[in-house]
C-alpha cells in the first residue's frame, strides 16, 4: 500500500515507514507516528495531553475525533475563590484525552491497533533520544520552569545543567507506561497508570479523582464541512477552533474568488474577537457557530487569556486505499503543566488555563466541562486533490491554514513552495503583546502590511521561517492515486511517500 505522511521530527516519519512496512494503513502510519512524538517532542505532545483529528475513509465520510480532556467533577468547589483560572499546575490540568483519542482514531480502521506504536515509543524512550533543535530552543525557553520541577529537571537538566541541541536524554518511566498501556491502553484511565496519576495531581494540589479518569470518554461526530470556493472544507467543530479556518478564507476572497491579503488579515482580526466571544464546549450550553464561520462582524477580545506557543505537534497521512487523517495533539504551553509526574513519566497539559472563570463566557469553567481549543485539524477537498492538514502555531493556526489554501492554486501547488512562504499571524498575549498586532515573517506581501494599518492593527516583525508562525505537515491525494507529503521547513520534519 502506498502511504503519505509528515510529521515535524523524523523519528516519528521512522516509526510512521515502520508500521507501513508491517502491513499497516493511513491510521497506522499517523498512530505510530504520534506516539512517537510524545517521546521526542514532549515541549509540544505528551501522553499527559489532548488531541483533536480528522479520519477520513474510503467511502468519503470525515470523522472527527474530539478528545479534549473534561475538568474534574469538583473543579467548582475551588474554583469558585479564583480570579482567574491557574496558568499552570494541577488546576490548569483536564483529564489528558490523548490516549482515548488514539484508541477512537485505531477502532475506525487501523489494521494493528496501538500496541505497536507503544511498544515502539517504549523502546526510544528507554534507549535515548537526541535533543532536536526545536526541543533545545523550548527547553532555553522554559529553564527556570523546568529547573523548579523534580519531574522535567529529571529528564531535561539530569545533572543539574540543562540540555542542549545533540545531547541525550532518557525517559524509563514513560516508557514503563508504554509498556502498561500496549498490553491495555484503558490502563492509563482505569487502571495502575490511572492510580498513579491521580495521586501525582492530588499531591500537587489538584480536584482530581480516579471517577474522573475513568468516566472520560473522546467525542466522535461528523466533521464540520462547508462548500466554499469550488471546494469542501472539513473541520472539527467546538470546542475546536477549527471553523475559524473557512470562516477567514470565506470573508478574504474578492468578488472574483480570489484571496485579498488585506481581506484575510481583517477576515482574522475579526475571528480573534469571535473566538473569544463565542468558542466553548457546546456539551455545556449553545455555542453560534455561524458567528465562527461567518466573520463579517465579531465582538470580544483575547486580552486576558493566558499566553501560549510551541504547544503542538501533528501528523498527517493519507494511503492509496482510501484513508486520511490528520491528528494534532497538544500540551497547550511549552510543557504544558509545566509538571511532569516522576513516577509515569508523564507530563501533563494545560488545557484548563484556556477556561475562563466569568460564568456567562461560554468558556466559563464548570465540571465535565471542556475548555475551547486551538487545535484545528484541515481537510480541503475540490475535484482533483484532497488535502490533509495539521498545524502547530497555538491560537494562530486558523489565521496560518486560511492564508496557505485561500488561493485555489494552493491545492495544486508543490508543497515545499507553500510552505516556504512567508507568512504573518494576528494576535495579542498569545503572541505576547498587549494589543492586537499583526506579527509577520520578512518578505509577506506589502497588502497585508497595508490591511493591518488601515484597519490599525500594529505591525511586529518575526524572523525567517519563525516557529511562532507555525508548523504545517502536509500530505495529499492527486486525481485519485498520486501521492505527495511535505514538512514545515520551520520544523524538524519530514515528509515521505511510500510504495
Amino acid at each position: 500500500m502506498a502511504v503519505a505522511l509528515a510529521a515535524p521530527h523524523r523519528a516519528a516519519v521512522i516509526a510512521g515507514e515502520q508500521a507501513i512496512a508491517a502491513g499497516g494503513n493511513a491510521l497506522d502510519a499517523a498512530l505510530a507516528a504520534a506516539a512517537m512524538l510524545t517521546v521526542v517532542y514532549p515541549h509540544q505532545c505528551a501522553v499527559g495531553g489532548d488531541l483533536i483529528a480528522l479520519v477520513r475513509d474510503p467511502s468519503g465520510a470525515t470523522t472527527a475525533v474530539i478528545a479534549a480532556g473534561t475538568a474534574p467533577a469538583a473543579i467548582e468547589t475551588v474554583s469558585a475563590e479564583w480570579e482567574a483560572v491557574p496558568r499552570q499546575g494541577a488546576h490548569s490540568v483536564t483529564v489528558p484525552g490523548m490516549v482515548a483519542g488514539w484508541e477512537a482514531i485505531a477502532a475506525l480502521g487501523a489494521v494493528h491497533g496501538l500496541a505497536p506504536a507503544f511498544r515502539r515509543a517504549a523502546d526510544t524512550a528507554r534507549e535515548g533520544v537526541t535533543v532536536s533543535a526545536g526541543l533545545a530552543r523550548a527547553i532555553a525557553s522554559r529553564a527556570e520552569g523546568i529547573l523548579a520541577d523534580p519531574g522535567l529537571s529529571a529528564v531535561f537538566a539530569p545533572r543539574g545543567a540543562l540540555l542542549t541541541d545533540g545531547d541525550t536524554y532518557l525517559q524509563p518511566a514513560l516508557a514503563d507506561t508504554f509498556d502498561r498501556l500496549a498490553e491495555d491502553p484503558t490502563d492509563f484511565y482505569s487502571g495502575a497508570t490511572a492510580d498513579m496519576l491521580v495521586e501525582a495531581l492530588r499531591g500537587a494540589g489538584g480536584a482530581h479523582a480516579l471517577a474522573d479518569f475513568a468516566g472520560y470518554a473522546p467525542e466522535m461526530t461528523p466533521a464540520l464541512s462547508t462548500d466554499l470556493d469550488g471546494r469542501t472544507w472539513s473541520v472539527a467543530p467546538p470546542p475546536s477552533a477549527g471553523a475559524l479556518v473557512p470562516g477567514v478564507v470565506s470573508a478574504g476572497l474578492d468578488a472574483e474568488g480570489n484571496p485579498d491579503a488585506a481581506a484575510l488579515v481583517a477576515a482574522s482580526a475579526r475571528g480573534v474577537a469571535a473566538r473569544g466571544a463565542h468558542l466553548g464546549d457546546p456539551r455545556m450550553g449553545p455555542i453560534d457557530v455561524d458567528a465562527l464561520l461567518d466573520l463579517a462582524a465579531g465582538a470580544g477580545s483575547t486580552v486576558g487569556e493566558s499566553r501560549a506557543s510551541g504547544d503542538t505537534a501533528s501528523v498527517a497521512a493519507i494511503d492509496d486505499a482510501g484513508w486520511a487523517v490528520t491528528i494534532v495533539q497538544s500540551v497547550y504551553f511549552t510543557f504544558g503543566a509545566g509538571f511532569l509526574d516522576p513516577a509515569t513519566g508523564v507530563l501533563f497539559h494545560n488545557r484548563g488555563s484556556a477556561f475562563s472563570t466569568d460564568p456567562a463566557s461560554p468558556a466559563a469553567v464548570r465540571a465535565g466541562a471542556r475548555p475551547p481549543h486551538t487545535l484545528c485539524p484541515l481537510i480541503v477537498e475540490d475535484a482533483e486533490n484532497l488535502v490533509v492538514a495539521g498545524c502547530q502555531g497555538g491560537r494562530a493556526q486558523p489565521w496560518i491554514l486560511a492564508q496557505l489554501f485561500a488561493a485555489r492554486s494552493s491545492m495544486r501547488e508543490p508543497f515545499d513552495a507553500l510552505l516556504a512562504r512567508p507568512r504573518w499571524i494576528v494576535g495579542d498575549v498569545d503572541l505576547g503583546f498587549d494589543r492586537l498586532t499583526l506579527a509577520a515573517e520578512p518578505g509577506i506581501v506589502p497588502e497585508a502590511l497595508d490591511g493591518a494599518r488601515a484597519a490599525g492593527i500594529p505591525v511586529a516583525d518575526l524572523p525567517a521561517l519563525a516557529d511562532v508562525a507555525g508548523h504545517v505537515q502536509l500530505v495529499r491525494r492527486r486525481d485519485g492515486h498520486l501521492l505527495d507529503a511535505a514538512s514545515d521547513p520551520r520544523a524538524d520534519g519530514v515528509g515521505v511517500v511510500t510504495l
